[in-house]
């Protein structure tokens, strides 16, 4: 018997991302297995829109919320083990898991990942990375999904990867989880590194407050915090949205900010640092949804 997950209705979105803030979802999904994932996508109209969503850290819901339906991969597809030689991960799997997990397998190679504040589906949708790793780097082959809930396993060659970005060789079709290529390695040796990455962020990052990761993508020989520090935006604030004094590559909610507090102050950097710096920032965070506001 299929486990079938959870359908809510009218869903506040901001619950499910790290920013706190958003509008509804029409419908969210929340699968319980993939075998319910895949029967449930098979029983949808063909023209629904659809938007994966896994930890919500790299991601802004507008405050007029989002049609059609959201599927939720955290907390759901959650599998993680050893395949063949591989480590094998679901989308809905946390980055910090899945290299803990790599590393008490004495595989070298996965440590970086402990620093990104996503889920492997995430990581994989935009190649995610932070300390000089990228996860597509160790990608062997991945699964997806598409529209009508077939599976296609497909080989890393498949995918056109670069910085933070990843090209689909199909259109609609999402990962729900991917096979992993590491090096034999020392256990104690990797998890000693996950725990000075995990200090290292802590130390340099303003955890204590919602914020989605880095928002910006860094320029070719340079970094976006540095960037906007240079342009005296370091504190700046829109509404409740804050380039964060800790870290200026990171807006903080300050407790009330709306999603487009957030948005306008994503621009407002673009434009000064353009004006000043002669550089033109990329944001790396999704925007979806709609405005909400006339």
């Amino acid at each position: 018997m299929v486990e079938e997950g959870r359908l809510l209705h009218r869903e506040p979105l901001a619950r499910y991302t790290s920013w706190r803030t958003g509008g509804v979802a029409d419908q969210l999904y929340i699968p319980a297995s993939m075998e319910g994932l895949q029967q449930f996508l098979s029983g949808l109209p063909d023209a629904e829109p659809l938007h994966f969503i896994g930890l919500g850290s790299n991601l802004l819901v507008r405050d007029g919320g989002v049609r059609g339906t959201v599927i939720l991969m955290h907390g759901a597809l959650t599998g993680l083990r050893v395949d063949q030689g591989r480590i094998y991960a679901e989308a809905g799997v946390t980055c910090a898991k899945l290299a803990r997990f790599a590393a008490r397998q004495h595989q070298h190679g996965a440590e970086f990942m402990a620093g990104i504040p996503g889920t492997v589906g995430g990581a994989l949708a935009m190649n995610a990375g932070c300390h000089g790793g990228e996860t597509w780097e160790i990608v062997d082959r991945v699964l997806t999904i598409d529209r009508v809930g077939k599976l296609h396993e497909r080989n890393h060659q498949a995918f056109a990867t670069a910085y933070r970005h990843v090209e689909m060789p199909v259109a609609d079709e999402w990962f729900v989880a991917a096979w992993f290529r590491l090096a034999d390695g020392d256990a104690e040796e990797a998890e000693s590194k996950i725990k000075q990455l995990l200090a290292m962020r802590l130390a340099t990052q303003p955890l204590n407050l919602p914020n989605a990761g880095s928002v910006f993508r860094n320029p070719p020989g340079d970094h976006a915090a540095r960037l906007i520090e240079a342009s005296g935006l370091k504190g700046y604030r829109i509404g409740g949205a804050q380039v964060s004094e800790k870290h200026a590559n990171f807006i903080v909610n300050q407790g009330d900010a709306t999603a487009r507090d957030i948005e306008q102050l994503i621009l407002h950097v673009q434009a000064v640092v353009k004006q000043q710096q002669g550089v033109d920032l990329q944001p790396e965070v999704r925007v979806i949804g709609e405005d909400g506001h006339a």
